[in-house]
């Protein structure tokens, strides 16, 4: 499958997006600058989220007052203050897109309504990203998948069942551009609850290719996913880890974003092939690493050589161990001294 300009598929080098989502606060010279920052990381795309205060929340949940407790910072005020501050306006969801066709990088959002599809296809984005809430979300992922573009699933919250239905109902629509996103929707999740083997087990059970949406903290489960064959890693992106806003403290900085875009290509080219090969390098190896056959006592032309008489040490460079047999019960053609490597020409 195509994403932007890469070709991306299981046990490949991993697409990696900075999810930037609402952790440019509001601000656009730090969102300009969290875009300059990810294309330094070698990021592949930046994401967003497309929502307004109208098409994500109701009235009565912002009549709660709610600040989403299971976040761990402190908010600067209400849900509905929170939400008009950091909305992404359509004017600026232009701005940030010229900026990142300016520099390089791809620019991407998730769509909270069809509305704001309809102007992520204006824009011409590469693909689109659904987030786990929408996964049930059917009439949305009928009317993004009518566009015909690659489809980010996220798969947080959801059954079997469930991620079986959206893909049916991407499918219905006639496109098969799908990537499931293994995602857990806890900010962040426990170690034991993260069930990294749900990648192969996706990818087994609905043959489309598998990715991994993080919200743990650090950068190490990111890359075992990799390990996994993970296609894609989505990791929240952020220059400050105390910034004030929902996700900064569980979001990668630009070191550890970093680390994930080169390691992640370390580990997918490490897992190289399932059959058995010896590099030119570790043969050239076995010659220090490896044993030769020595003897262990001095002895003259003509002896006939025992058990007692070998030894076994480095170099690894003439007669190996597992030759010993053909070496047993043989006459010597020369005196040779205790430590001496034995040669096959010092044998009859």
């Amino acid at each position: 499958m195509k994403l932007g300009d890469r070709d991306v598929k299981d046990f490949s080098i991993p697409y990696v997006i900075a999810e930037i989502g609402a952790n440019h606060n509001g601000d656009m010279n730090l969102a300009r600058k969290m875009i300059d920052s990810a294309k330094s990381c070698g990021c592949d795309a930046v994401k967003f989220q497309s929502w307004t205060p109208d098409s994500l929340i109701a009235k009565e949940e912002y009549e709660r007052n709610q600040q989403y407790k299971d976040s761990p910072k402190k908010h600067f005020g209400s849900l509905k203050e929170m939400v008009g501050k950091y909305y992404l306006r359509p004017e600026q969801h232009r701005e940030l897109k010229h900026f990142c066709d300016k520099i390089g990088i791809e620019f991407c959002s998730t769509p909270f309504s069809k509305e704001e599809a309809n102007q992520l296809e204006e824009m011409k984005v590469p693909f689109y990203k659904i987030a786990s809430m929408d996964i049930n979300n059917l009439s949305l992922l009928g009317h993004v998948a009518r566009k015909q573009k690659p489809i980010l699933l996220s798969t947080g919250m959801a059954t079997l069942a469930e991620i079986e239905n959206a893909v049916r109902t991407i499918e219905s629509e006639g496109n098969h551009q799908i990537i499931l996103l293994h995602c857990i929707a806890i900010y962040p999740p426990a170690y034991e609850d993260i069930n990294l083997n749900n990648i192969p087990m996706l990818r087994g059970t609905f043959g489309f290719p598998v990715g991994f949406s993080d919200h743990t903290i650090g950068i190490s489960i990111p890359l075992a996913s990799v390990a996994l064959g993970s296609c894609v890693i989505e990791k929240h992106f952020t220059l400050d880890k105390d910034l004030p806003g929902w996700d900064h403290e569980i979001s990668a900085d630009p070191s550890e974003m970093k680390t994930i875009v080169l390691e992640g290509k370390n580990v997918c080219k490490a897992l190289g092939s399932c059959r058995r090969i010896v590099s030119d390098a570790e043969l050239e190896k076995r010659k220090k690493f490896r044993r030769s056959i020595v003897l262990t006592k001095d002895l003259a032309a003509g002896h006939i050589l025992d058990d007692e008489d070998i030894t076994f040490k480095r170099p690894g460079t003439q007669i190996s161990p597992d030759m010993k047999n053909y070496v047993l019960g043989r006459k010597l053609t020369r005196d040779l001294a205790a430590d001496d490597v034995l040669r096959w020409e010092d044998l009859v």
